[in-house]
């Protein structure tokens, strides 16, 4: 996070990767077949397609995904695969996806468990809106989902509710860490946002979320279910995997449990702050 950030003059752009890929993510979804596929490929005793025992593989790749002529296709493992490359970098970002996709369901495919792994390894890494589910590229989160972060950040920006910023903010920066992401305490500041909200609309800064919650539910309208709802989850982040209280054993919270949580706390903030807005609380 910028200094401009981490004050509150500013704010960063959600960075998960939706419709899109940036080339640290192009480059480490390539690594993956090459290490599974293009460099086993490469490696064959001669380098010669029809003595490969990729031959169907490569074949299966030229024909049905390519679609293009078999008797185009090199005659050599390294013309093949460096083929195949140049196809994999001219392509648009779903066009990446589709080819993953056809690998992944790829009868001829042999070491599909290896790259399923090492895929779901990079997506989380290089923050990614997907996974591999089942053998297909699957959504974890989508645009009305970011929108829904960067509304809250957007939202928040005044003075008055410049805690609750800070919070969001931190709540991104420590998921957003390629290099040491904190989920844990990403969904604790995500939870301490709205804890924050509450205690602004409230006047109380002391007050927990669970007794904030049911200082304001008449004054904003608040439905009983959205308010037993946070209540819950409130509960949830301050047993599960020790998220607000020491750690007990080794956590298990991942990237999806962190954008869930941030999701759903902004969503709530958004809400908040309109209804707020409205009874002339904030």
């Amino acid at each position: 996070m910028s200094f401009s950030d981490r004050i509150g003059l500013t704010s960063p752009k959600i960075k998960i990767q939706i419709d899109s890929l940036d080339n640290d993510l192009l480059n480490s979804l390539w690594n993956c077949f090459s290490l599974s596929y293009a460099d086993r490929i490469k490696s064959q005793p001669y380098d010669v397609i029809s003595l490969s025992k990729y031959k169907d593989f490569v074949k299966s790749i030229w024909a049905n995904f390519f679609k293009e002529p078999l008797d185009t296709m090199p005659n050599t493992n390294s013309g093949a695969i460096n083929y195949i490359r140049e196809k994999f970098y001219s392509y648009n970002w779903y066009e990446v996806y589709n080819f993953i996709e056809f690998i992944l369901k790829n009868p001829e495919a042999r070491n599909n468990d290896n790259f399923t792994e090492s895929l779901n390894t990079v997506l989380a890494r290089e923050l990614a809106g997907y996974r591999i589910i089942a053998g297909e590229v699957t959504p974890i989160t989508d645009q009305f989902q970011v929108s829904q972060i960067q509304s809250a950040i957007d939202n928040t920006s005044k003075e008055l509710l410049k805690g609750v910023n800070i919070h969001i903010n931190s709540a991104l920066n420590k998921l957003s860490d390629k290099k040491s992401p904190d989920y844990r305490n990403s969904i604790k500041e995500s939870i301490s946002a709205v804890e924050s909200m509450v205690q602004i609309i409230t006047g109380d800064s002391k007050a927990e979320l669970g007794k904030g919650l049911k200082i304001i539910k008449d004054k904003i309208g608040l439905h009983t279910a959205l308010e037993q709802g946070f209540i819950k989850i409130y509960g949830y982040t301050s047993d599960s995997d020790g998220i607000r209280h020491s750690l007990m054993e080794e956590s298990t919270l991942d990237i999806e449990d962190a954008i869930f949580m941030l999701t759903s706390c902004s969503a709530f903030i958004n809400y908040l702050f309109v209804k707020s807005d409205k009874a002339k609380l904030v």
